[in-house]
């Protein structure tokens, strides 16, 4: 204890319901200095409680006998402890029974003392209270982070044995207690991660310490989910390591937003087909292929024709289905590698990978206006709407770059339009040879 707190005058509460002995006990702890302790006297657990929450006492120890009118035994403790949070308990009885002893200490007394003991020992006993008492705070302080924390904590040997686990650990995989002590955490091993993964995992743990990152485990449940964890190894003054501690949070639900998210980002909300964003991506990542590689790509903007008749005859709900069913029609047509794309309203692109021979896109051009003119049904009426392509390729001579190209399908678009709809157009100021 430090110099200022051994001057200072402890305050005693002795919850005590025998007038006699409460007197008798104030006058041994004062007997040899009157201003040693400052004394509080009540009868009750009531009466503390009175002393305690109306009266603002705050005692630095409580002297408690276990038998009160209105509590009994070792509850008394639990009562009191309530009352009062942590301030240490030195409990007093006219019981010489040691179970009771041992299930005081339990429920939370520092201290235990039989009534009648000499005055010595009573003092002795608040003095140590309070040096055991601040000696132990951070241990207790550490005890209730460890309780209350809303992160998952693991404590491990050093050869991977689980020694200790709290409540957010049982919350959040599933398994209690009693299931995971004394066994190694591979037991939440959800098969996600590879054996490079672990390997660099132990390596940068024993070499700097620590490890912070992300894991995929399995819940008691079988459900597969993602923390975000942080794992320190504890070393003894040897620098050997004897323990590792891991505090984890179970992210699953902020991942799953975050996939959303990236989801709506690039990808059309109603069709499915990748968006403007990702389509200009794509698009890029096309073009620099071709370049490296020396080969060729078709770039096509498709309008449909009538559908502004269709959204203003049936409504939105109908023009939705017939993009829906476009989109999956046409997707149907274009091999993995193509990109179909959504850019808004009724309009439609596309990226063709490795055209070697232009010429001869219109088979697949032909298949594309076909499924798009196939009627849809909506509530007993026949939506049938068709399509203009305007195409144009990369690369070009002289150099054309993406805003260029894509300028240029929407301007052979126009013009498969302006040609009577329901048909493909390229654009005319590229010349196209047959290789």
């Amino acid at each position: 204890m430090s110099e200022i707190n051994r001057k200072k005058q402890a305050l005693v509460l002795i919850i005590e319901d025998e007038p006699g002995d409460a007197e008798l006990i104030k006058l041994q702890l004062l007997e040899r200095d009157l201003q040693a302790f400052k004394v509080e006297l009540a009868a009750s657990l009531g009466e503390a409680r009175i002393l305690l929450q109306d009266q603002g006492l705050r005692p630095d120890v409580i002297l408690l006998d276990l038998n009160l009118p209105d509590s009994s035994g070792p509850d008394t403790v639990k009562h009191c402890r309530k009352l009062v949070g942590d301030v240490p308990l030195v409990v007093l009885t006219g019981l010489d029974d040691l179970d009771a002893t041992e299930t005081a200490i339990e429920a939370g007394a520092e201290d235990y003392l039989s009534k009648g003991e000499d005055a010595s020992s009573l003092r002795k006993a608040i003095r140590y209270a309070l040096l055991r008492h601040e000696r132990d705070s951070s241990e207790r302080l550490a005890l209730t982070v460890f309780n209350y924390a809303r992160e998952g904590i693991m404590i491990t040997s050093a050869k991977g044995e689980i020694l200790e686990v709290n409540d957010s650990f049982s919350r959040i995989t599933g398994y209690s207690r009693e299931e995971v002590v004394g066994r190694n955490p591979s037991l939440l091993n959800s098969g996600h991660h590879s054996k490079e993964f672990y390997e660099k995992f132990w390596q940068q743990l024993v070499s700097k310490g620590h490890w912070e990152g992300e894991i995929w485990n399995r819940r008691k449940n079988g459900e597969i989910f993602v923390e975000n964890m942080t794992v320190s190894a504890v070393r003894d003054p040897s620098e050997e390591i004897t323990q590792f501690v891991a505090l984890f949070t179970d992210i699953t639900e902020q991942k799953e937003q975050q996939t959303q998210l990236e989801h709506l980002a690039h990808f059309d909300a109603l069709t499915g087909l990748p968006n403007r964003v990702l389509f200009n991506y794509r698009l890029h990542q096309s073009t620099a292929y071709a370049d490296r590689h020396g080969t060729q790509i078709a770039i096509a903007y498709l309008d449909l024709d009538g559908f502004k008749l269709v959204n203003d005859t049936h409504g939105h709900a109908a023009g939705d289905l017939v993009l829906q069913r476009i989109a999956d029609r046409a997707q149907a047509c274009l091999r993995d590698e193509d990109t179909l794309a959504r850019l808004g309203g009724d309009e439609f692109a596309l990226v063709l990978e490795s055209v070697k021979v232009p010429e001869k896109l219109g088979g697949l051009l032909d298949r594309l206006l076909g499924v798009v003119s196939e009627p849809v049904e909506w509530e007993g009426h026949t939506l049938e709407v068709t399509a203009s392509i305007g195409i144009t390729f990369y690369p070009q001579s002289p150099a054309i770059d993406v805003t260029q190209l894509l300028n240029q399908a929407d301007e052979a678009m126009y013009l498969a339009k302006e040609q009577g709809k329901n048909c493909y157009a390229f654009h005319p100021s590229v010349s196209y040879s047959e290789e």
